[in-house]
């Protein structure tokens, strides 16, 4: 039936859903690349004070928000003393890849399967570019005004949780591990698990609400570099600069220039292929900077790709011999599948909460990180969960209640499966 919920708990669970959700979108909570201190902006810190104030409300008394701006609280699980504790994860940042101050949510209720049109910039999300629309007549979907990111990414993951946990809070009589919650500063800068305390949150496991797609779930995303091609040039007055000026920024066009345009791009790549991605291009004729990311589900393709990238660089410069070129790269995360092949057990209880609420999995690789990448590798298996968001990081962001609800609902089946697997107590 168009516009259904999945569930009678998952449309229990939606106005409380949505309520959060828009209370937490008009946080501005936009992390920053440049950044000196975790967390990289102020508003995050407003959030998560708010969540706090909310658990505490809920009467999850332990939760707490550390200096460097993670939440922590425990819900207790409720058969009997041992067993392992379960986490669940999801980040408080939005994208700083659009705007992010000031967004204004808007509900269309029972979306009609046509254009919608947005009331600012002329921001249409119109279903034939955007197949995941297709489908969704009937939903009540959440979009901004059309100026700036929703923050479904990764809001909708937080509100979903907090929901869940009010209500496993407020329902005793339904069956639980002890559930351990976090909610992370600058995953969107790849510092959200960066000052992630494992021996404080000791679970055994967790899961990340940080996916899409009703019934998605992952356990395999991309390893990612972060690459920065710095360029010095001789700046001369432009007037005077015949035969002496080397301009930094022309130099950075021509790397730009001389990576492959047909392959290896975004635009141009598709399920298990990787790429090289410019985000970043600044500078003046004396000093150029150009910030790249570099993606591969493969480590040896990965570092094909890095080689290709810093050759090309090298190669451009050493053209104009006065010029002076820095190349450095950092690790941002590593494909969690090398971890979470080994404990199936954790992918498969997601797996099965999921069917518990009436859908099927879509398991799939993800064509980017969370948080559960770097934790993983850390020790903690960390697969991830859809949300029912969609066009991340950009002004068409846009969420299903619906399929935000059915996500939430999924929170409360995965404790069950739990309690009822004896894995945890």
């Amino acid at each position: 039936m168009p516009g259904s919920y999945t569930s009678t708990l998952a449309e229990e669970l939606a106005p409380d859903v949505l309520e959060r959700f828009m209370r937490y979108v008009r946080i501005d909570t936009q992390s920053r690349r440049e950044r000196s201190g975790s967390p990289s902006t102020p508003g995050q810190l407003e959030l998560g004070r708010l969540l706090v104030a909310e658990l505490h409300q809920a009467g999850i008394d332990d939760a707490q928000l550390d200096q460097h701006g993670y939440v922590m609280a425990t819900l207790p699980g409720n058969r009997g003393p041992g067993g392992d504790a379960i986490g669940l994860i999801a980040h408080m940042d939005t994208s700083p890849d659009a705007p992010g101050s000031g967004v204004e949510p808007i509900v269309h209720r029972s979306y009609d399967g046509g254009v919608l049109a947005l009331p600012r910039e002329g921001t249409v999300l119109d279903p034939a570019h955007m197949p995941e629309l297709v489908g969704k007549d009937g939903h009540d979907i959440v979009t901004s005004s059309g100026d700036t990111l929703l923050g479904a990414d990764d809001k909708a993951g937080v509100s979903e949780i907090m929901a869940a946990v009010a209500y496993l809070a407020a329902h005793p009589e339904l069956p639980r591990p002890t559930l351990r919650i976090a909610f992370t500063p600058d995953e969107e800068v790849g510092d959200g698990a960066t000052l992630f305390d494992l021996e404080r949150f000791g679970a055994r496991c967790a899961y990340t609400l940080d996916g899409s797609e009703l019934g998605e779930l992952t356990d395999e995303t991309f390893s990612a570099f972060e690459a920065l091609v710095s360029i010095r040039g001789v700046e001369v007055h432009p007037g005077w600069a015949t035969g002496k000026m080397v301009n930094a920024l022309r130099l950075a066009a021509g790397v730009l220039a001389a990576l492959p345009a047909d392959t290896l791009t975004p635009e141009t790549t598709a399920d298990r292929d990787g790429f090289i991605h410019p985000f970043e291009l600044s500078g003046t004729p004396a000093k150029a900077k150009l910030g790249l990311i570099v993606r591969d589900f493969d480590d040896e393709r990965l570092a094909g790709h890095l080689a290709l990238l810093e050759r090309t660089a090298r190669e451009v410069v050493a053209a104009e011999p006065r010029a002076h070129l820095d190349f450095t790269v950092h690790e941002q995360y590593r494909n969690m599948h090398r971890v979470l092949s080994r404990v199936p057990e954790v992918t498969d209880a997601a797996a099965a909460a999921i069917r518990a609420e009436g859908i099927e999995p879509i398991r799939r690789p993800i064509r980017g990180g969370t948080d559960g990448s770097v934790l993983s590798a850390r020790g903690l298996p960390t697969p991830n969960i859809f949300t029912g968001g969609h066009e991340y990081h950009s002004v068409r962001e846009w969420a299903s209640v619906q399929d935000m609800a059915a996500a939430a609902a999924v929170v409360v089946r995965l404790a069950e499966v739990w309690s009822a697997n004896g894995h945890a107590g």
